[in-house]
């Protein structure tokens, strides 16, 4: 396609596909980078559509695809992020003392909900690290630090409130 062609392109369809955009992910800006990056796929296209109704259709369909893309994409980056300010908003790792029995920490460690429980056992007693265990059981590496985390901290108040001194 030569240039005038790619504008005459260009102002034929932009508008449709922004708005199409626009109406899925509720942004402007993120509506413009995918109606321009549709036009491009289809400028790049070795074998395009010819009668106009395919060409239509496919930068319909191309638009929508990449619109619901990019809101997956914003979602996992939200879901990062929150996930990353609770790490951060928990501060250091507790530690437990030395101290503490064997006997102790097993009996607190029974009274931990289910998944603390798993994850604190995986880590401190199997040695096993987050990857490792998010290969058994199909949790995300994020989801386990949090709840190992967690799961230390209830570990630690439990030890706590046995009355007994840490």
């Amino acid at each position: 396609m030569t240039r005038k062609e790619i504008t005459a392109f260009y102002q034929a369809h932009s508008r449709r596909l922004f708005n199409m955009s626009c109406r899925i992910l509720q942004s402007p800006e993120d509506a413009e980078e995918v109606m321009h990056d549709t036009i491009l796929k289809y400028v790049n296209l070795a074998f395009r559509p010819m009668s106009r109704e395919q060409v239509s259709a496919w930068l319909a369909r191309t638009c929508i695809r990449a619109s619901v893309d990019r809101l997956r994409k914003r979602k996992r980056e939200a879901l990062f992020l929150e996930e990353y300010a609770l790490e951060a908003a928990e501060g250091p790792e507790p530690e437990i003392p030395a101290e503490v029995s064997a006997a102790r920490i097993l009996t607190a460690m029974q009274r931990l909900p289910d998944p603390y429980r798993l994850v604190v056992t995986l880590v401190l007693a199997e040695g096993l690290d987050y990857q490792e265990i998010a290969g058994h059981t199909g949790l995300k590496e994020t989801t386990l630090r949090s709840h190992y985390l967690r799961g230390k901290q209830k570990l630690l108040a439990l030890l706590k409130e046995d009355g007994e001194p840490i």
